[in-house]
């Protein structure tokens, strides 16, 4: 069954994509949720013309992403967090911390566009490195400590 993504979903693709999946999957879980319609001709040609309108404001889209990446990229950041004597935190660091310590230093960024490339809590003090998508394939990367407060 071919779909058109009404939204970006991170395991199939971006809003606009035409995918096909299996007729299950559409229809009894993207189709009712508002994920995706049905891969129509008349839908796919208004998709086509959808994107011809779209192109110029993709392209502003992506001309920010990538100045956001000039200004994340290089930066390190810090993020204080209580320990305890043998350097452990109390609690995790997460992607909330992440966002947070990027606002104080003047860059906005949606907490869940970032993810962490150990996948796995933080939970000692150290240097450890994140991965924000700011755009369809734009990413940039950026390292962070935890320091103790």
């Amino acid at each position: 069954m071919e779909i058109i993504l009404k939204q970006d979903y991170n395991q199939l693709g971006s809003k606009g994509d035409i995918v096909t999946v299996k007729d299950g999957y559409g229809n009894n879980f993207l189709i009712p949720k508002g994920i995706a319609t049905v891969a129509t001709e008349s839908a796919k040609k208004i998709l086509a013309e959808n994107k011809k309108q779209q192109a110029h404001k993709e392209e502003k889209l992506r001309n920010e992403a990538l100045a956001k990446v000039a200004q994340i990229e290089g930066k390190e950041i810090k993020i204080g967090a209580k320990t305890s004597t043998t350097g452990k935190i109390f609690g995790s660091v997460n992607t909330i911390q992440i966002a947070e310590a990027l606002a104080k230093n003047g860059i906005e960024v949606d907490r869940k566009t970032i993810t962490i490339a150990d996948e796995a809590n933080i939970k000692e003090i150290g240097k450890y490195k994140a991965t924000i998508k700011l755009y369809k394939d734009v990413k940039a990367n950026i390292e962070f400590e935890v320091v103790s407060e």
